[in-house]
């Protein structure tokens, strides 16, 4: 490294150069005159920066210069005017807390190499099982709620089928996965990559909310049952990508319980309502899952990726991944308690350490700190969906129940039109044209997707502390005028 240094440079100086770099661009993600995006094209980005390889290494000024382009080429998430993804804001003392932990540069399998780290990540854990209500529990951090889903498809397969560790696959039945027709698609792509086969994941019809039906469950529970298959697992979901619904945990664990099937809850968007004494009731019945999905970074605001995987079976999950390998779990270690290691309990060998990043901010808000979090975001949400429901040309999708707003919005020239298959397809084709306008613009960025016989429509997750009422007065008056200048075919 010191042989990029030029005279008149240090490692300091190009620290607390990088730093500066870091500091302006959190200012500008606050800034509402800043463009969310400085919009390229992948033909653009190639011209503006640098991304080839060389033989020779490059002076530090220059490998600086890099640094400030990659951030003021990239999406400013932080940004208040931010709702594409389920995840916005900065949250300054995380940040710190990421920055430390990649300092130490340690990686998460043993005690011995990160002892701090593992009596933090214990004591996270511990809290979050007894915000549950598990009266016992184990859990770990993972890579992504998509990873932490499919820790809940193995801990259930081990459970029904413990030898299917030892022999295979060929040693089972045909299983089923059963789940809410809204689930996150990383229980197809767990089912896939297991080897249970993606068909094997049987969406189950929800009511007008977005919830699935305890009654449809339990048929097909039965009609499955009857042709031989065998369901390891039901998901329910706590906060649905799309819709933000809560399933009906209390009825599904009945139906589980009946039938000798693991519960498993994704609440991965949810799962901060557990913190808030007003909000909580929507997870009522969450102490009866057998594992549960949560990732802090969403809802709560650590910096990607966070996510902790939890269940009420203390041992599985050592029980499911735990293999020997005496050259880093040795059963013989004299200097501390060899349950501290966590490497059996996860798929991975090396494991990155994003404990420290939600420890420091847990610390400094508290649990009442969430709380009041959520209670801000709900007022910005209400207030949205108030002005949607008195506002022309604009049409809630569904009363919002969570911090996530779905809509509609109708232009002038295709208001009137009467009910039917050429509204919806013109009506189809306002989200994407308005989105491409804003995202060049780069005023904002807001999701949008068709859902079901829902033809396309926005979504707007409000999840950073900085989102005021004024900024959901931004959002639509934007929109309408992206909204007005789009043409469209006539019959």
């Amino acid at each position: 490294f010191r042989s990029n240094l030029g005279k008149s440079s240090s490692v300091d100086d190009f620290v607390h150069g990088v730093v500066d770099i870091i500091i302006k661009y959190m200012k500008k993600c606050h800034d509402r005159q800043t463009k969310v995006i400085e919009f390229k094209r992948p033909e653009e980005l190639r011209e503006l920066i640098d991304f080839e390889l060389k033989d020779k290494p490059e002076d530090l000024a220059t490998i600086m210069e890099y640094c400030r382009e990659t951030l003021n080429y990239s999406v400013k998430t932080g940004h208040p005017r931010f709702y594409n993804q389920l995840f916005s804001g900065i949250d300054v003392v995380s940040l710190c807390g990421q920055w430390l932990s990649s300092a130490a540069n340690t990686s998460m399998y043993t005690y011995e190499v990160a002892p701090v780290f593992v009596v933090m990540e214990r004591a996270v854990l511990k809290h979050m099982i007894q915000l549950i209500g598990f009266p016992d529990g184990d859990g770990i951090f993972a890579p992504g709620g998509s990873l932490s889903n499919m820790y809940a498809i193995s801990l259930a397969r081990h459970k029904k089928f413990p030898n299917c560790k030892t022999e295979g696959l060929y040693s089972l039945p045909r299983v089923a996965i059963l789940t809410s027709e809204h689930f996150h698609y990383s229980f197809t792509k767990g089912a896939s990559f297991m080897g249970l086969g993606s068909n094997n994941v049987i969406p189950i019809k929800c009511d007008s909310k977005g919830r699935m039906m305890a009654s449809k469950l339990e048929e097909t529970i039965l009609q499955l049952q009857s042709q031989g298959v065998v369901p390891i697992m039901v998901n329910s979901t706590m906060g649905t990508t799309v819709l933000g619904a809560f399933d009906c945990l209390d009825e599904i664990a009945d139906v589980c319980q009946k039938y000798d099937i693991w519960l498993h809850a994704d609440a991965a968007w949810g799962g901060g309502v557990i913190l808030s004494k007003e909000k909580r009731y929507l997870m009522k019945g969450i102490h009866r899952v057998d594992s549960l999905t949560w990732n802090p970074h969403k809802f709560m605001g650590t910096p990607l990726q966070c996510s902790a995987f939890l269940t009420r079976h203390k041992g599985l999950l050592e029980d499911s991944h735990g293999v020997p390998a005496s050259y880093i779990f040795q059963q013989d270690k004299m200097t501390y308690d060899i349950s501290y290691d966590t490497g059996h309990k996860s798929v991975q060998c090396g494991r990155h350490v994003d404990i420290m990043k939600l420890w420091l901010m847990w610390k400094a808000k508290g649990d009442i700190g969430f709380s009041r979090k959520l209670d801000a975001a709900y007022n910005v949400t209400d207030y949205l969906a108030e002005k949607i429901r008195n506002r022309q040309g604009f049409e809630l999708v569904v009363e919002p129940v969570y911090v996530s707003v779905c809509f509609w919005y109708i232009p002038k020239s295709i208001r009137n039109l009467p009910d039917g298959d050429f509204k919806r397809v013109q009506l189809n084709r306002v989200a994407p044209k308005i989105k491409a306008g804003m995202t060049e613009r780069g005023s904002m960025l807001v999701g949008y997707q068709p859902l079901g016989d829902y033809v396309n429509f926005f979504r707007m997750i409000i999840c950073n502390s900085a989102t005021t009422t004024e900024d959901m007065d931004f959002i639509l008056d934007e929109i309408e005028t992206l909204g007005e200048n789009i043409e469209f075919r006539q019959n």
